[in-house]
């Protein structure tokens, strides 16, 4: 519908670089687009253009474009006063206004009368202003009253239901489950890392992290038949890091299918599809690419079902993928950015069995969640879960941290893959220096539950802090804030945070110097919380350090 302005802005020449809209289409396919442009105000017109394209679309022969030829009379807002053109070009407009000449042609056939036509645009005046009385009329359209109810805009945020499918229907797929080859290759892999006497099995053997993901999401295909997956390389590969591998073999194409490389459409369609009422997992290939769509991810995805009065639902979850080795636009970790935007939900597993309980869990929600996933852990096995990685159905809540090993002199609260540099740590900690580390994975950072952080800090009165976010803004820092408010006196220094440095991410070779490990862990607990005997500093955790580096915004 091409009313000629977006703003102040003319939607050709001057901002576009072209003339008419419809001549865009002449070059993109060899329909080119089935481009049409068409006269808006002449309604027979429109309905016709309108009949045409739609037996386009119905045999399949699609996409096509049509340019709706109209105008807009008034301003953009209350605010625009039409500055950016002239009075002459509206009453040009206004004297081929659609709705009179169209009355003209009705009268010139003989279909109505102008008495008729009056009377139309009567009743049509009186019913306008009857709906904006009752718009404005607090008894009849009341606002929140956020006094009695002052939880009102955060209950209506979150849907918090659980559903098998988003529809009853019969599930669209290739073969039984058992038939196939990744399901009875994953039977046979070791569901626990370790054997009887405590030594690891080969990789090959494990079940890994991308096992447990991959579960969970062919079990939701197999139960709700609107739910459908899409990203960049998402089908032939099996997606980019092998977690969708046997995905393809199980199902049809219009139930997992490769995407453009274009993130903002991978993310709009997704919440269109969302409330139209399916289900749906989309996937950015690099944590870094949430830039590409950051107005569909922390704009619309987040706010939709508070908007709609919880009407509409938003079950979208969002596979992110946070890399390393890939330089500085590939290696970045932006939990903290998703973290921010009140709305979403946001997971990020570091073990199989926390990786398959959270999906599952995600997935029979109706709310959307951030799912972030370190490809330097998709191949790790499972060391904590005795018993393994269960082959059965099961849900972790959203929200619980877990304790993946006890201590009673410093606890670490991890999240994602520094889990397994803070279980270094403590192991060295517990070697070098005789102090025992509580290690916490957060599992999940939105919703979150400090009262286990609260009770461990009772026994360790110490806690550090850490992920592969950048330290600067990262939402530690927030969580820091929080377990000092809560848990002031049960403190025997303050909460500490070591994330990655405040760089841009360098090269593989120099990653080191950039992400944090068990040396910068231990050197911040020696620094910051208690002096560790003739232990020998490695990274700079002083004050005046912190302000030198503040200073210069590194």
């Amino acid at each position: 519908m091409n009313n000629q302005y977006g703003m102040g802005g003319q939607t050709c020449g001057e901002t576009m670089g072209y003339d008419m809209a419809a001549r865009i289409g002449a070059g993109v396919n060899r329909d080119g687009l089935h481009a049409e442009r068409v006269d808006g105000y002449n309604p027979l017109a429109v309905i016709d253009a309108y009949k045409r394209k739609m037996k386009v679309l119905k045999e399949k022969k699609g996409p096509v474009l049509l340019d709706v030829l109209t105008y807009r009379y008034s301003g953009h807002s209350p605010s625009d006063a039409s500055s950016y053109r002239s009075k002459e070009e509206i009453e040009a407009w206004e004297a081929q206004d659609c709705i009179a000449s169209y009355g003209k042609e009705l009268i010139k056939a003989g279909i109505a009368q102008q008495e008729e036509l009056n009377a139309i645009e009567f009743d049509i005046v009186e019913l306008m202003k009857y709906s904006m009385t009752l718009a404005i009329d607090e008894d009849v359209s009341p606002r929140m009253d956020l006094v009695k109810h002052p939880e009102l805009i955060g209950d209506m945020m979150f849907s918090n239901e659980s559903m098998d499918k988003m529809e009853d229907r019969k599930v669209e797929v290739n073969h039984p489950m058992e038939e196939n080859p990744r399901v009875q290759q994953i039977a046979k892999k070791e569901r626990f890392a370790f054997d009887k006497d405590g030594k690891p099995f080969s990789k090959i053997k494990q079940y890994q992290l991308r096992d447990g993901l991959f579960e969970a999401i062919i079990d939701r295909f197999y139960k709700d038949p609107t739910l459908v997956a899409y990203g960049e390389e998402n089908r032939d590969w099996g997606g980019a890091f092998a977690v969708y591998r046997g995905l393809t073999e199980a199902l049809p194409y219009q139930r997992l299918f490769n995407s453009p490389i274009s993130e903002a459409s991978i993310i709009g369609t997704s919440i269109g599809y969302a409330m139209c009422g399916g289900r749906v997992i989309p996937e950015i290939m690099y944590c870094d690419f949430l830039g590409r769509c950051g107005d569909e991810v922390f704009n619309q995805l987040p706010k939709w079902q508070a908007m709609s009065g919880n009407v509409i639902k938003m079950p979208v979850v969002i596979r992110v993928s946070v890399g390393s080795k890939y330089g500085a636009q590939h290696s970045q970790d932006w939990s903290s950015l998703v973290a921010h935007i009140p709305g979403l939900k946001v997971c990020f597993p570091a073990t199989p069995y926390d990786a398959k309980g959270l999906m599952n869990t995600a997935l029979q929600g109706t709310d959307p969640v951030v799912f972030f996933e370190s490809q330097r852990i998709y191949d790790v096995g499972e060391q904590f879960h005795q018993g393994g990685v269960p082959e059965t159905y099961y849900e972790i809540p959203l929200g619980e941290p877990d304790v993946k090993k006890k201590g009673d002199d410093v606890t670490i609260l991890s999240v994602g893959a520094t889990l397994y540099r803070a279980l270094e740590a403590a192991h060295e900690l517990e070697e070098k220096y005789g102090m025992s580390a509580e290690v916490i994975d957060a599992r999940t950072i939105v919703p979150f539950d400090f009262e286990p952080i609260i009770a461990s800090l009772k026994k360790t009165g110490r806690i550090l802090l850490t992920s592969d976010a950048n330290e600067r803004g990262s939402f530690l820092k927030d969580m820091a804030q929080k377990i000092t408010e809560l848990a002031f006196d049960e403190l025997d220094a303050p909460p500490v945070v070591v994330g990655s440095r405040n760089w841009i991410t360098p090269a593989y070779e120099l990653e080191e110097f950039f992400f944090p490990c068990k040396e910068w862990m231990l050197d911040a607990i020696h620094e910051k919380m208690v002096p560790l005997k003739g232990h020998v500093v490695k990274n700079n955790f002083t004050n005046a350090e912190m302000i030198r580096r503040g200073k210069l915004g590194v």
